[in-house]
């Protein structure tokens, strides 16, 4: 991709007016001459050392996780990076979309942990995660720089098919800066991506969250999607093409969440539940689905009701109600406004509940 490149050049100049300078140039006094001596130049640094596939794997596998996200109807199995000793993990949003328990096994002792949800982002599909009661994990070397280039060799790491143990994935960066729209390998649900990095690696369902490595076992990415066909019976891909969030990227989540700054799109600790589904309509949100004894349900919505206002604010798309919902927590109390079968207009103050991730 080319570069712009600008050259900028500074002037500098001693006024003269009728040829006289106004600032007259100094006069050296008689006596021992002055010397220059010029300073040695600070030495390169040295190069990056670049490990062989067991050196990388040695260094990344202790400080991954495996991960097991229970929705009630269906497990879903991925990876998290260790980011403090203290079980900060960072892995994907659709890892633990829809979890009502999560469980954690590190691959550096074994240890089981029950996981908490610090936040998330879905809309990078990152999320944030605490092991309970971990103390003096082994920590991922993560990129501070988002240096990566084309034909730079790479790694990615993961809980492959969710067999519980770790499996590598060599390849190269194929692009940088792409954008996909990723399906849930459970829900099929679909989520628009950008700014990803592509890979040549055949990353597979239980990967998402892992890390993705260069050559000296750096963290340069999040793992997120891949087309690697994960039944026996069929042929891989010719081309494996598989997607990773840049770390810097996901790490602008993660400084967020641990900062406890909310935003429209990341969401900090336990997440509220009203109890629908919704889609756009061109009055508002329409409701397609209500759970029975939900806060949605007590306060008389159902299935078409459009919701106009939330909480003392017009609504004209789901992705508005959404991005309301994001900002809130369990106990929050809100005002909803929406028009029944009727079309007629009403109105409840509910209490929200508390909910899976989503």
């Amino acid at each position: 991709m080319p570069s712009s490149r600008t050259t900028s050049v500074v002037a500098v100049a001693v006024a003269v007016v009728g040829g006289v300078l106004l600032n007259p140039l100094p006069v050296r006094e008689a006596g021992v001459p002055t010397v220059s001596v010029a300073q040695p130049a600070a030495p390169a640094p040295p190069p990056p050392v670049v490990l062989t596939p067991e050196e990388i794997e040695a260094r990344v596998v202790p400080v991954i996780v495996t991960l097991v996200a229970d929705s009630g109807l269906v497990d879903t199995a991925g990876t998290g990076i260790v980011l403090t000793p203290d079980g900060v993990v960072l892995t994907n949003h659709h890892v633990i979309d829809g979890a009502l328990d999560i469980s954690a096994v590190t691959l550096a002792d074994g240890a089981d942990y029950v996981v908490d949800v610090l936040g998330y982002d879905s809309s990078r599909d990152i999320a944030v995660l605490q092991l309970q009661g971990a103390d003096s994990l082994p920590t991922a070397t993560l990129a501070t720089s988002p240096a990566t280039r084309i034909g730079d060799p790479v790694t990615a790491v993961g809980n492959a098919e969710g067999n519980g143990y770790p499996v590598a994935a060599r390849g190269f960066v194929t692009d940088v800066g792409q954008s996909i729209t990723a399906r849930s390998s459970t829900d099929g649900s679909r989520n628009r991506l950008s700014g990803l990095i592509e890979v040549d690696a055949a990353v597979r369902p239980g990967d998402s969250g892992g890390p993705l490595v260069d050559a000296t076992a750096t963290v340069i990415g999040v793992n997120t999607a891949g087309n690697a066909d994960s039944d026996p019976s069929t042929p891989p891909p010719a081309q494996p093409r598989s997607y990773a969030v840049p770390i810097t990227t996901a790490m602008a989540v993660v400084d967020q969440v641990r900062a406890g700054r909310t935003s429209s799109t990341v969401h900090l600790g336990d997440t509220a539940l009203l109890g629908i589904n919704v889609t756009n309509n061109e009055r508002g949100a329409e409701v397609l689905w209500v759970g029975i004894g939900t806060p949605a349900d007590d306060a008389g919505l159902e299935i078409g009701s459009i919701i106009t206002d939330f909480d003392g604010a017009p609504v004209r798309s789901s992705t508005e109600l959404s991005e309301r919902m994001n900002t809130k927590h369990p106990g929050d109390t809100v005002s909803v406004v929406w028009l029944d079968d009727r079309g007629q207009s009403q109105a409840a103050t509910i209490v929200l509940d508390e909910g899976p991730p989503r």
